[in-house]
């Protein structure tokens, strides 16, 4: 038996003029072309002499069973897709289907995907350019995909300050979808961020509503809608929706020379090979700034912001503030000196980001499997979940404060042990008994901005 052949077809928003070369080649090769009714209807006058299956709404794995049974009758298959057929498209469900039907690359059935312009691209070129920078895509649809999973791709889009692109965003049944993500977003984006929402992109009914993040949730938004949400710095103008690429970071104009501190080809200061400065800078210039106000004002985990103080030159310190990373073996060995600093209070954070706090002294601590067990002597106790811990720093700030903080793989802290101070003094034998385990388990640290850095780049 002749082996056929699976072409993955996406013929982008549905305008002839915006179809591919090798989709419109792909769908004249085969001999029956398998799709959405309406996809069909698209590409009505490319279907002369060919064999058409139509499937409905409901019916995508229909269509990959149809098209792996065609070709194993030897028939080459188009199977359709608007957009892109790979982006929210039947070319994952095919693959699926294929495989656990034993299919490989080698079983003489060839698949080849055809990409085309998704709905995300053909909807931004419409209304401006606001996709300049970083932006991702989530699907609103809950009939696959368990909503906690699309609300927290939401809140991990909004605080990372993506451009979002909304698909699926709302439908007849499907209506508080688009409010809980405009509830999200507005925990981290103003309320006039600009939205723009395009209906049927390049078709006949197309249709271009723009608007805010606020009045978002009460347009006109559909099933055939896609919604793009801009970030801290989209702007909208003359009627256009544009995201800044972000040279005004680095230049007083768009032919102007570098600002101060910048030089074209390199990183920003505030790029990785250079934004621990900026961090220790912060700090040196206030000394009432503390490590969690730096975090705050950063967006970064403490553990950052720590090793940015560690990372600290002589001729470029972080003003009062000091750090030392302890490698994660030496744990055990750290909680045992601990126990020669005196009184400590110890500060737990939960997962949730509650804090508690307890004064104990430092002998009366213990582990216990995974559990570092604490207790005063008014029988109060606290339990720290050393699993958890990754990373292990000491901290000094002058005459302020003296510990080590211990924090979970995010960077975050689990718990910290802080030495007490009594009428406004350490303890001389507990301080230099801290300072002693400073010396014996802390480890040199090696920033990232040691690294050479290229003469050039390519992207500005």
């Amino acid at each position: 038996m002749n082996k056929g052949k699976i072409l993955l077809v996406g013929f982008g928003p549905g305008a002839p003029e915006h179809m591919t070369y090798r989709a419109r080649e792909a769908i004249a090769e085969a001999d029956v072309v398998i799709g959405y009714a309406t996809y069909i209807k698209l590409v009505q006058e490319l279907l002369d002499g060919k064999e058409v299956v139509r499937k409905g709404m409901t019916e995508e794995i229909d269509r990959c069973v149809e098209a792996y049974e065609q070709a194993l009758q030897g028939k080459t298959v188009a199977l359709i897709s608007s957009g892109d057929i790979g982006i929210y498209g039947m070319a994952g469900p095919t693959f699926e289907v294929l495989l656990q039907a034993g299919w490989t690359p080698a079983s003489g059935i060839a698949v080849e995907v055809v990409p085309g312009a998704t709905a995300l691209n053909a909807c931004a070129a419409l209304v401006g350019a606001p996709l300049t920078h970083d932006f991702c895509s989530i699907s609103l649809s809950d009939l696959l995909t368990p909503w906690p999973v699309i609300a927290r791709r939401l809140e991990a889009a909004a605080r990372g300050d993506f451009v979002v692109a909304l698909y699926n965003p709302k439908s007849g049944r499907r209506t508080r979808q688009i409010v809980e993500a405009q509830r999200i977003l507005l925990r981290h984006r103003r309320p006039d961020t600009p939205v723009a929402i395009v209906k049927s992109a390049y078709r006949r009914r197309q249709n271009i509503q723009t608007t805010t993040l606020e009045a978002m949730a009460d347009c006109d938004i559909g099933m055939l809608c896609t919604v793009l949400i801009g970030n801290g710095g989209t702007v909208m103008r003359e009627g256009l929706m544009i995201t800044p690429r972000g040279y005004a970071n680095k230049y007083d104009g768009l032919t102007g020379a570098a600002k101060d501190g910048e030089r074209a080809g390199h990183s920003l200061g505030m790029g990785l090979a250079g934004w621990y400065g900026c961090a220790r800078r912060w700090l040196r210039e206030d000394p009432d700034r503390s490590l969690r106000e730096a975090a705050c004002h950063f967006d970064a985990p403490l553990g950052e912001i720590l090793a940015a103080v560690a990372a600290a030159r002589p001729d470029e310190e972080a003003g009062t503030h000091t750090a030392t990373a302890v490698a994660r073996r030496d744990l055990d060995a750290l909680l045992d000196s601990a126990r020669q600093w005196g009184r400590l209070r110890a500060v737990i954070r939960n997962e949730g980001g509650a804090v508690t706090e307890l004064l104990c002294e430092a002998q009366d601590f213990s582990r216990r499997g995974d559990w570092l067990n604490l207790v005063n002597p008014h029988f109060h106790h606290l339990h720290a979940d050393l699993s958890r811990v990754r990373g292990l720093w000491f901290y000094s700030r002058e005459h302020r404060q003296h510990g080590v903080y211990f924090l979970d793989e995010a960077g975050d802290a689990v718990f910290s042990l802080l030495l007490i101070q009594a009428d406004g003094n350490f303890d001389a034998a507990a301080l230099s008994r801290f300072h002693q385990s400073r010396e014996r388990y802390g480890q040199p640290f090696v920033p990232a901005d040691e690294a050479p850095e290229p003469e050039t780049e390519t992207d500005e």
